[in-house]
């Protein structure tokens, strides 16, 4: 969905509202109402991502029952559709928020400097960089996954022939047994230098000088895409994101300090949901326990898909699957059973064995589709999230500076050089995604 549809009346009141001269009474009026619309949005939006309950079981007449099914219900949970509504709900959110902002300036340009915006505003642009380090994480967890598609997808090939002989067999274990020990690799503490070797690494070590090509394309892919540090931690990130995040009370709560709590909970909940999801550096210990005051209208449903996202992150600790997305989960699932398969064959094999092998690699063909359609749209929106954040920080710092803020200017310096690189390195990331891609189809296969 475009991330527009939900900015419609509440951007359009704000434009008509701004031209209008009205006493300090009606300011505040005004802004209590742009509050509550505000928030009531939200719990709108949030709402639309819970879970769809089960539906009723048919009538006894044998008619079709209620065919008016939400929006929500062909969107499975934590799946790469619902990650990419979630997206969309962030961006909506982020320029509601940004316009009311602007909006509480304009009615007092001096709030910005006074309490409580003079603390929440820098530890506001603080949570932004943070942010921008989880998405290049999710994007590199994207990647991986992505490669671990490509991967069934030749062990689709190779057990779709008919009758299956030793040869298909053993490229589909192969295959199969890469791909399983990519995600194993994605999900260690601390993987990031011994994943990213073995995810574009397809083969043994050292062998054959096609395996050298891959391995020398992998490594000049490596280099254009900008990643974290060794010892980044993703829950370590998530959990510095929300520690200076306070409700506000008082007579904060009836200002712009309110907002500004609002958005940073909301980037917390989306960037946490999105480490959950998606295999990326370092989880262990990721915890969805944002506590949200019960009084606000969008508190209900953001609970709800904390504790959904906490109980599904559980069994994933149990099980040790890579994410929990629901695509991954079904490709690893489905992939060790199938390696099972092939390491076991033999020539002729069993009838009943053959079928169950032919119908699980017909399911994951059919998971490899779902993937290959929405992945790289959720690359393109987790690019469009990493740019709207880098220049709404600008933004606010415009405002601050306006204001007549201090700030340590080579510091701000020093982050938007290295906004800058990081955004170049974003546009060389991608195209080096579609030659690699390219690269693939040719090299990736017996």
């Amino acid at each position: 969905m475009p991330a527009t549809e939900y900015q419609g009346s509440f951007l359009g009141r704000i434009s008509i509202r701004r031209n209008q001269v009205v006493s300090m009474d009606g300011h505040h009026e005004q802004e209590l109402e742009d509050l509550e619309l505000f928030q009531r949005n939200i719990a709108d939006r949030f709402s639309e991502l819970l879970p769809s309950p089960p539906p009723p079981p048919p009538p006894p007449d044998g008619g079709d029952g209620d065919s008016s099914a939400s929006a929500s219900a062909d969107v499975t949970f934590l799946s790469v559709a619902w990650l990419r509504k979630l997206l969309d709900v962030f961006l909506c959110c982020e320029a509601e928020f940004k316009a009311f902002l602007i909006m509480g300036r304009e009615r007092d340009p001096s709030v910005i400097t006074k309490p409580p915006l003079d603390r929440l505003l820098p530890e506001l642009l603080d949570r932004a960089v943070k942010a921008l380090d989880v998405c290049n994480a999710v994007m590199n967890g994207v990647d991986a996954v992505r490669h671990c598609q490509k991967l069934s997808e030749i062990a689709v090939a190779a057990l779709e022939q008919q009758p299956i002989g030793e040869g298909q067999a053993r490229r589909a274990k192969k295959a199969l047994g890469s791909m399983i020990s990519v995600l194993a690799a994605e999900d260690k503490e601390s993987s990031s230098h011994r994943s990213t070797e073995r995810t574009w690494s397809f083969g043994r070590r050292g062998g054959s000088a096609g395996t050298n090509k891959d391995r020398s394309a992998a490594a000049q892919f490596r280099t254009l895409s900008w990643g974290v540090s060794k010892n980044w931690s993703a829950s370590k990130q998530i959990q510095a994101m929300s520690a200076n995040l306070v409700v506000p009370r008082g007579a904060e709560a009836s200002g712009l300090g309110l907002p500004v709590y609002i958005m940073g909970a909301i980037t917390v909940f989306v960037m946490s949901a999105l480490v959950a999801a998606i295999p990326c550096q370092e989880r262990s210990g990721l915890a969805m326990h944002l506590q949200v005051p019960k009084q606000f209208a969008w508190a209900q449903p953001m609970t709800a898909l904390q504790e959904k996202i906490g109980e599904e992150w559980k069994r994933k600790e149990k099980r040790g699957t890579a994410g929990l997305m629901e695509e991954v989960q079904r490709m690893e699932r489905l992939g060790q059973a199938l390696a099972e398969f092939a390491a076991s064959f033999q020539f002729p094999s069993d009838g009943e064995q053959a079928e169950e092998a032919a119908a699980r690699a017909a399911e994951l063909a059919e998971t490899c589709r779902r993937m290959e359609e929405g992945l790289v749209p959720l690359q393109m929106q987790i690019r469009e999230v990493f740019h709207r954040i880098v220049r709404s920080r600008s933004e606010v710092l415009d405002v601050l500076v306006q204001a007549g803020e201090e700030f340590d200017w080579f510091e701000n310096l020093s982050l938007g050089l290295r906004f800058a690189m990081v955004l170049e390195s974003w546009d060389r990331l991608l195209c080096g995604v579609a030659l690699l891609s390219q690269k693939e189809g040719a090299t990736l296969c017996f």
